[in-house]
């Protein structure tokens, strides 16, 4: 009997009940499926681990790009609040635009307002754009004083944290995932690697402030991971999820942005540099991204494997790209080489090939048995 046999005769038959009750004793528990489809879930469950790593790791670099190109709007229009509703309304306009051509996207947000009206999806795992737009709103307030590296490794600190304790309570389509060794060790290793990398911004008087927006944000992203991946697989789909995750941040950056105008006003002028606006289309690809592989390796796994390319993409933006206030020192570098240890330690157990031994159903059983 192979693996997949295997993981689909120990699937439960009520996804509904799935979704709320993932089994903590299994080591790598089956996401829920919506009953009657489960040639789509097969088909997103080939992807080899080794390849979500390095999506993962895309996933990452992209993050530490988006962050720069905000920053540096917003430090173009000296308004981060319009700069964040610029990327998140351009990004949800591209989406529309393929939700319009793309039928499974838009069949896909029936299921998600069916599983709504029949409680199978919470109606808090829909507002995981509300994560994103802090996220988009920090990289304008932060990135252009302390730095894509430094704000990247106050995000991992959070993302660590935050990835812990929902893998724990099992936030994550994928279920509880227990703690391992390297689980633990690579998170608190990571931790380190983070408290090491921040070491020198803080003895130049780096604001505390600028520095717990993205630790804040870290924990939100995690969340927002977790809660669009629930959103995913109900809606079978990683467009409709991104649509739902942009719609809802727009909404609340809107508000925001209406309120900062009506005391501090509009910026006096747009900048005509065209990727100073890519930040949402940036945005679209590692939001899907994260969607569809919070399923396979998990909330932890996920933000230790982004460690690698947010501050590899972080560090190179910073030594070739450097803002007006943001360096790179000893202690940055460092860090940053022991946070890709962490990851590496992190991910060595994920990367086995796993099974869960489970009684073969009765038609699994007559095909094995030999012949009279």
């Amino acid at each position: 009997m192979t693996e997949h046999t295997r993981t689909d005769a120990a699937a439960s038959t009520d996804p509904a009940e799935r979704a709320a009750t993932p089994r903590p004793n299994e080591a790598s528990p089956e996401p829920p499926v919506p009953h009657g489809h489960r040639h789509a879930h097969a088909e997103t469950t080939r992807l080899p681990y080794w390849l979500a790593i390095v999506f993962a790791l895309a996933c990452g670099a992209l993050t530490a790009a988006q962050s720069r190109i905000n920053g540096e709007l917003a430090r173009a229009i000296d308004d981060p609040y319009s700069a964040a509703t610029i990327t998140f309304g351009s990004g949800l306009v591209i989406l529309l635009f393929a939700l319009g051509v793309w039928r499974p996207g838009r069949r896909g947000l029936a299921n998600v307002t069916a599983a709504l009206r029949d409680r199978r999806l919470a109606w808090w795992m829909v507002l995981g754009g509300l994560a994103g737009a802090w996220f988009v709103t920090t990289q304008g307030l932060s990135v252009g004083i302390i730095g894509v590296a430094l704000f990247t490794v106050a995000i991992v600190a959070g993302q660590t944290l935050g990835g812990v304790v929902f893998d724990l309570i099992g936030l994550g389509p994928g279920g509880r995932r227990p703690l391992t060794p390297t689980r633990v060790g690579g998170a608190a290793l990571a931790l380190v690697a983070v408290s090491w990398a921040v070491s020198a911004q803080l003895a130049r008087d780096m604001p505390l402030v600028l520095m717990l927006l993205p630790f804040v944000a870290g924990v939100g992203a995690g969340w927002q991971q977790a809660v669009n991946g629930r959103v995913r697989s109900i809606a079978e789909s990683a467009l409709t999820a991104t649509v739902v995750n942009f719609a809802v941040g727009t909404v609340a950056l809107v508000t925001v942005m209406l309120v900062h105008a009506a005391s501090a006003g509009w910026p006096e002028s747009l900048p005509g540099e065209w990727w100073l606006y890519a930040g949402g289309a940036v945005g679209c690809i590692f939001i899907a991204g994260q969607a569809v592989l919070v399923r396979i390796v998990g909330v932890l796994v996920l933000a230790l494997c982004g460690v690698a390319g947010q501050l590899a993409a972080a560090l190179s933006l910073d030594l070739l790209l450097p803002t007006a206030g943001g360096s790179v020192d000893v202690a940055t570098i460092g860090g940053t080489v022991l946070a890709l240890v962490a990851v590496m330690i992190a991910g060595v157990r994920w990367s086995r090939r796993r099974h869960v031994a489970v009684a073969p159903t009765a038609a699994a059983a007559a095909h094995a048995a030999p012949p009279p």
